[in-house]
Formats: structure tokens, sequence, C-alpha cells
């Protein structure tokens, strides 16, 4: 269930006075538990392009076709799931946004990728707050 506007607003109040008292630990905060989680799925998918290089070394040691293809499915499939959580993983100390009247603005691409929809709503915002000062 999403929150409402004001709970949406106070949620924000909260942050960016967190970030004014103390901006260090909610840099820490911030996405300590997502960083944890994708280094831990990152050396899971290396693991398993381990298992799958073997995998393929047996196929072709006992020259059975079915095992190699199987181990260099896994290496694909780990390589894949490696890259994309590697490019999904915060950087640490990196605040995803300017924090502004509006909101933190969080982008999960760290700011660099904006969609066009993003810098849109982030201009409408800004006019709003600006209007209603």
């Amino acid at each position: 269930m999403p929150l409402s506007e004001h709970e949406q607003r106070m949620l924000e109040q909260m942050e960016r006075a967190l970030y004014a008292e103390d901006p260090k630990f909610a840099t820490a905060l911030e996405g300590s538990g997502l960083r944890t989680y994708t280094r831990r799925r990152v050396y899971q998918a290396v693991a398993g392009f381990l298992v799958g290089i073997a995998l393929l070394m047996a196929g072709m040691v006992a020259q059975r076709v079915w095992i190699g293809v199987a181990g260099f499915l896994v290496m694909l499939a780990c390589a894949v799931l490696a890259v994309t959580a590697w490019r999904k993983a915060p950087r640490p100390g990196v605040q995803r946004g300017p924090v502004g009247p509006g909101g933190l603005g969080r982008h999960p691409m760290g700011g660099r990728r904006r969609s066009m929809m993003d810098r849109i709503e982030q201009r409408w915002q800004r006019r709003r707050d600006e209007q209603g000062h």
C-alpha cells in the first residue's frame, strides 16, 4: 500500500532533518543493506561462474556435450547476474541526487542517467515549491 501524500511529505522532512543533523551517519545508513546484498550476490555469481567452468571442463573430459553446454549456460547466467548486480550497486558515500525543497530526489543510477520524466517531475516540483512560498 503506497504512502499518502501527507505521509510522503513527513518522511521527506524527516530525511532532510537527518541529513541536516548528521550527513555522515545518514549517508552510512542510506545503502548499506543494499550494498551488502549486492556484494553477496556478486560473490555468488562468481562462485557459480567457477562451477560453470568446472562443468564445461568435465563435459569436455567425459566427452558429454550436454554437460559442457550446461556448464556454458551456467557461466553465461552467472556472468549476466554479476554484471547486473554490479551496475545496480550503490556507490559508498555518494548521495543519489540533490537534497532540495521537493525531497531527496534520489535516482537509482546515482543521478547520472535520469530519464526525461524524472527531470520533468523535478522541474514541476521546483515550480510548485517556488509558487507556494
